[in-house]
């Protein structure tokens, strides 16, 4: 019998010296030890993008299932525990299944070097392959090109929601490069969606679509979605919905939702597939009201968010989304890891914040220290102090505004930290 998950995992860190070490090799080598379970998957989405890819997914989903359809998702990171990452036919991989497959996957393994993505993308892929359903919705987790979910010969259809400047160390430091990195999930002959791109990102998209004989269907050009009238409007050469707005909160998610629709559409959905699609979709983390647990008693007046954006594209969404909101003073909590661009993050937020409280990441060892996130808050132009912890900060703030908007953000290690903790 398998050892819990947990055990597993963990000891699946170990396997190799590196976190992130872009190559298909390894990957491609446990694959073919395994029986090749990736060329048994149900009909493929694969999305890549910087930022809206977890989103589009869950929106996608949405639509699916209330088709009536069996689909399985792949996302990353996890926000409170491993599980969430692997959804087959629809629910969260149950304990014995997970425990199972990533027991199988490292007696295949035969302790060779692998990593940690990897490894559990070929458990994810194992139990995909082994269970009935419609439809495979898979997330790049870095890049495109080496990531380990590109495996997948023949997909149904490619996503690219925006690309922007982030994972700078992997991707190459200019968009064109990061595009390029990102436009490698393209396959010959088969139809890509594109989300809205800066000029020199969709240049490199549309430049490999044309070697491979990929037609595109580019936001701008094929369809468009767009707010009116606090309604939804999507067009594309088929015709024009009329939709509520995403129950996913922000207008960066009409940008998200016009992807799914366009994927919804391309394979065939109807009408009310679309609407579920912008109305049922569930993805925490993203602009999401707190409505229960610790932090919430300890702020019963308030209004308390949480966000995982921990890029500049990700701040200027929130940004946009605060702007949006009735008019308050918002205070943040802020914690970051020490790969990203605070200051590109920050800049946005500064026209937003009343104040922002740094607090470090728990367990985290890639954390930016509070004293270094406040002094990257204060170069851009928002008041900073430091706190312990999150409830700490809350309590604080609480106690001197005690109606206070509060929005908790800066990364999604710190976002699962927060859901974990608060139930």
């Amino acid at each position: 019998m398998p050892q819990p998950s947990d055990t597993i995992l963990t000891r699946l860190m170990t396997l190799h010296p590196k976190v992130i070490d872009l190559t298909l090799d390894r990957v491609e080598r446990l694959l073919v030890a395994l029986g090749h379970p990736e060329r048994a998957l149900p009909p493929v989405i694969h999305i890549a993008g910087t930022n809206g890819k977890g989103s589009t997914l869950a929106m996608l989903r949405a639509g699916m299932e209330a088709s009536g359809k069996r689909v399985h998702a792949y996302t990353s990171p996890h926000l409170a525990r491993f599980h969430e990452r692997i959804r087959l036919a629809g629910a969260i991989i149950p304990e014995p299944m997970l425990a199972a497959l990533l027991d199988e996957c490292e007696a295949a393994n035969l302790g060779q070097p692998i990593t940690f993505f990897e490894i559990t993308t070929c458990a994810a892929f194992l139990g995909f392959a082994r269970t009935a359903a419609d439809y495979t919705l898979l997330e790049v987790g870095l890049g495109g090109r080496l990531d380990a979910t590109n495996v997948v010969a023949q997909p149904a259809l490619t996503i690219i929601t925006p690309v922007s400047i982030d994972h700078q160390q992997y991707l190459g430091e200019t968009l064109p490069e990061i595009a390029g990195e990102k436009a490698g999930i393209l396959k010959r002959g088969v139809a890509c969606i594109v989300g809205p791109q800066q000029p020199e990102a969709l240049a490199v998209i549309e430049a490999r679509a044309a070697r491979l004989g990929a037609p595109l269907c580019v936001h701008g050009q094929h369809w468009h979605a767009f707010e009116e009238r606090g309604r939804l409007v999507f067009q594309d050469e088929t015709g024009l919905l009329d939709l509520p707005l995403p129950n996913l909160p922000g207008p960066h998610q009409i940008e998200n939702a016009g992807a799914a629709l366009a994927a919804l559409r391309h394979l065939g959905f109807d009408g009310s597939a679309c609407e579920a699609a912008v109305t049922r979709a569930e993805w925490p983390a993203r602009m999401q009201r707190l409505t229960r647990g610790p932090l919430v008693e300890a702020a019963p007046k308030a209004e308390l968010w949480l966000d995982g954006g921990h890029n500049p594209a990700g701040g200027q969404a929130i940004a946009t989304t605060l702007a949006r909101l009735p008019r308050r003073p918002t205070h943040l909590i802020v914690g970051m890891l020490n790969t990203k661009d605070i200051a590109g993050y920050m800049r946005p937020l500064a026209g937003q914040a009343a104040t922002l409280t740094a607090v470090s990441i728990p367990g985290e060892p890639n954390t930016l220290s509070a004293d270094a996130t406040m002094a990257a808050a204060r170069a851009a132009g928002i008041p900073a102090s430091t706190a312990e912890s999150v409830l700490a900060a809350v309590r604080a703030l609480v106690a001197a505004e005690p109606r206070a908007r509060i929005l908790i953000c800066g990364s999604l290690y710190l976002a699962g930290g927060v859901l974990r903790e608060n139930g």
